[in-house]
This record gives C-alpha cells, structure tokens and sequence, in this order.
C-alpha cells in the first residue's frame, strides 16, 4: 500500500447554508464510502503566495489548488478510481493524483 495526495482545484464555493450543508454531507459521505483509505482528510486552501526563484512573491499561486486529501491505495490506478467520486466534481473542480513515499 503506497500514499496518494488527492491535489484538488477549482470548484465553487456555496452561496447558501442549504448549499454549504450538501457539500458537506456529500463529502462526508465520500469519506466514509472511502473508509479505511482515508489517512487523512485533508483541508481546503486559503489565501496564497508564489515564490520565484529570484525570491519575487506574487499573490495567489500559480497551480490554483483549492484543497487536499490523503488515501491510502494497491496502486495508482486504484486511487485514480477511488478519486472518481469525490464530490470537488459536482461543483466544478478537479483532481490530480500523485504517489508519495518516503524519502526520509
């Protein structure tokens, strides 16, 4: 079993309660259909910066990113699927998979 990082952009963001309250069911309900898997649940991103390598910092980073979550998975094809019902679809977003390991 390796990590995978669920990288996710975009998206919207409710303009209700009502709204606010589906999202949250429907990730609830992905998390837990997910079970075991799920080593960590992530976060939704906030403000940012993006730093050059000249040292130049620019408001909002490039890559757009909106949030994280970790599972656990065979191989990255199982995790690709496992991605395939995340409920960041149903508002517009989009996720990128990526293996970790350990390096140190």
């Amino acid at each position: 079993m390796a990590n995978y990082l669920l990288a996710y952009t975009g998206g919207s963001t409710p303009e209700s309660e009502a709204e606010r309250d589906a999202q949250m069911a429907a990730w609830g309900k992905w998390f837990g259909d997910l079970g075991e898997a799920v080593v960590d649940g992530g976060n939704p991103f906030g403000p940012s910066k993006g730093i050059a390598a000249d040292g130049s910092v620019g408001d909002g980073a490039p890559s757009g990113l909106t949030g994280y979550s970790v599972i656990a998975a065979e191989d990255l094809g199982k995790a690709t699927e496992l991605a395939k019902g995340c409920p960041v679809f149903a508002v517009g977003g989009r996720v990128e998979v990526y293996e970790t390991f350990d390096v140190m």
